[in-house]
């Protein structure tokens, strides 16, 4: 499975998502998105995901710190454990032996990134 994981400051619209994703997943063929459980609820989330038509996955922040991301940011690390909550959502999602695709993208307001993986088993 090819796995979209979103990292996003509170602020992020859906254009700040959609920015990180096209970024991202130029030439992938995407089939789940994949976040950390507490953005549960973020209603531009949920329009992001409904407008894509692809099923969300929360990821418990325990699963992050665990995942080997290939690029750090220091608000990252200090809030949930990893370098980057796209990669490692991505990674957790896609599950065992998964790998990164594409590192994380950062949209142009630098609100939202987004990260590609695909899982390792088929």
């Amino acid at each position: 499975m090819i796995v979209a994981g979103l990292g996003f400051s509170s602020d992020a619209t859906t254009d700040s998502l959609r920015a990180a994703y096209d970024a991202a997943a130029a030439s992938h063929d995407v089939q789940a998105l994949a976040t950390v459980a507490d953005k549960s609820g973020h209603s531009a989330l949920a329009a992001f995901a409904e407008s894509l038509a692809l099923p969300l996955h929360f990821v418990a922040v325990a699963d992050l710190a665990g995942q080997r991301t290939l690029t750090c940011s220091n608000r990252s690390r200090a809030a949930y454990g990893t370098g980057s909550v796209a990669e490692a959502s991505a990674l957790a999602a896609a599950g065992s032996g998964a790998r990164l695709l594409s590192p994380r993208r950062i949209s142009d307001d630098r609100l939202a990134t987004c990260a590609i993986a695909i899982g390792g088993q088929t």
